[in-house]
């Protein structure tokens, strides 16, 4: 297959000390793409008596943070829709995406999206507006199912899974059934008080449902967007104070039937908030998991104002949409700084962006929708007469989902562990950095960064410029030259 590589073995790395033999590489002029270099026969040493770069990476591998969860995109209708039919005209073509975009395994020039957010019922990008229970009154939820759901979804999402087994499945819905709410629709309105418990049973019937199919759910928040009640597409407005009610009452049924691993996330929404979800931990504390962020308002700091309010409360990032027609490079700058490494550096153990797939034209949409006005929303994939090509989102990501990937299979994630850059180039560079520790406790952890080299101006023209860095880790030092655009590098070192 076309993403195939094999990665020098960590058995011969750890005979020859600690050196850098596996880079990834994104460049700002697209001579490199998500490109694999192994640097055997000359790897980069990590030696005493390196002199100090214009830039200087300092990592501290004793002081670790979260476990990243992964990297992914959100499965919409209209993606799926795109995808099943790309498979029916050109199957190896979509076979090829899928690996391309999923399989995690170790020697492979892939992305390795871990995990995938996915809608209960219809959203801004389905063919219709639709609940797992549209029968008006059925407060026992007897009708309750998901043959509105189309089928091509369910296909896709199986072939996504025969492909990465160990996903991370994030559901949520952008709208409780319309006739839970004063407005009597799914799109817009507020969810009435008289249906919190039979909300909070639909959704453990949602739940269900992903099971039944074969699918373990990883999270599960209670509303997409509790801010947003556009009508026209599916939305809902629900305060904090009812998050938090639905949450207890939700969170008992779970654990009372066998669901007490899927995490119950308090808050899907922008930055420029923070009071929403320290009012729900503050209230409910016991029965979130944490809260999770969208970028289209305010910043990434946000999440570490929720962080220090809730240490032990994790924190997710879930949706960020590029927009078509804009700058290429510029959109990777941004994506590198706030999202792939800003936001785990602000605590979030997962990145995902908005629709996995769309046409070139930023479609299908649900029919009405102001959603994604303007040039329209880009796809992570863009794929037109059953061909695909993958955009600036999907490179930034994959940059970073190369970073925590697990070294054997069934293994550990990645863990973020403390960076810093100093040096008169120090503003040249964003770095992330990870240790990825190992099924047996003799084996030598890899260790990974993710560097933004965004030295493209400093002389107040354009003028894309390498950075001469040195890395010190464990006492030692390496060199490394750092093209203008994103750079993975990997390495092993003794436990």
């Amino acid at each position: 297959m076309r993403y195939t590589l094999i990665f020098l073995s960590a058995t011969l790395i750890c005979a020859s000390g600690q050196q850098i033999y596996d880079s990834f590489t994104t460049t700002w002029d697209r001579t490199s793409l998500f490109t694999y270099k192994n640097l055997s026969p000359s790897p980069i040493n990590f030696q005493s008596g390196v002199p100090a770069g214009d830039a200087v990476i300092n990592l501290t591998p004793e002081t670790i943070y979260q476990t990243m969860d992964g990297f992914g995109a959100t499965l919409t209708d209209s993606s799926a829709q795109l995808m099943y039919n790309m498979k029916n005209a050109a199957s190896q073509n979509y076979w090829d995406l899928l690996g391309y975009l999923f399989d995690i395994g170790d020697g492979k020039q892939s992305a390795g999206f871990s995990a995938l957010r996915i809608s209960i019922g219809a959203s801004d990008f389905s063919a219709s507006a639709y609940s797992w229970d549209d029968t008006s009154g059925d407060t026992s939820l007897s009708q309750f199912n998901t043959n509105s759901v189309p089928s091509y979804a369910w296909t896709v999402l199986a072939d996504i899974k025969s492909i990465q087994p160990s996903i991370k499945l994030y559901v949520l819905p952008w709208s409780p059934p319309g006739w839970m709410k004063d407005s009597g629709t799914m799109k817009g309105g507020s969810l009435k008080s008289q249906y919190f418990t039979t909300y909070a049973n639909y959704l453990l019937k949602s739940v269900q449902a992903f099971t039944s199919k074969g699918y373990s759910v990883y999270a599960l928040s209670l509303q997409n967007e509790p801010l947003n009640s556009n009508p026209t597409y599916p939305t809902a407005y629900l305060t904090s104070a009812n998050a938090a009610t639905i949450g207890q009452t939700l969170r008992g049924l779970l654990n009372s039937n066998g669901l007490s691993s899927v995490k119950l996330i308090g808050y899907e929404h922008n930055w420029d908030n923070t009071a929403y979800p320290i009012d729900v931990m503050g209230k409910a504390g016991s029965s979130f998991a944490g809260a999770s962020f969208h970028c289209y308002a305010g910043s990434v700091g946000a999440q570490t104002t929720f962080h220090n309010a809730f240490p032990n409360a994790e924190v997710h990032f879930t949706e960020c949409s590029g927009t078509i027609g804009s700058d290429w490079w510029s959109d990777i700058k941004w994506d590198m700084d706030n999202l792939v490494i800003g936001a785990p550096q602000n605590w979030a153990r997962t990145v995902m962006t908005w629709a996995l797939a769309l046409d070139g034209s930023g479609n299908p949409k649900l029919p009405g929708t102001d959603s994604c006005g303007g040039p329209g929303c880009r796809g992570v994939v863009t794929i037109s007469n059953n061909a695909w090509s993958v955009n600036q989102e999907f490179y930034a990501l994959a940059q970073g989902s190369r970073a925590i990937l697990p070294k054997d299979a069934g293994g550990p994630w990645g863990q973020r562990i403390a960076s810093s850059v100093s040096g008169n180039l120090s503003w040249a560079l964003r770095v992330n950095a990870f240790v990825t520790k190992r099924k047996s406790s003799s084996d030598w952890p890899r260790y990974s960064i993710v560097v933004l080299n965004w030295n493209d101006n400093s002389s107040g023209s354009w003028n894309p410029q390498p950075v001469k860095a040195t890395i010190n880790f464990k006492g030692v030092t390496a060199a490394y030259t750092f093209p203008v655009g994103v750079t993975t590098l990997w390495w092993y070192g003794a436990p």
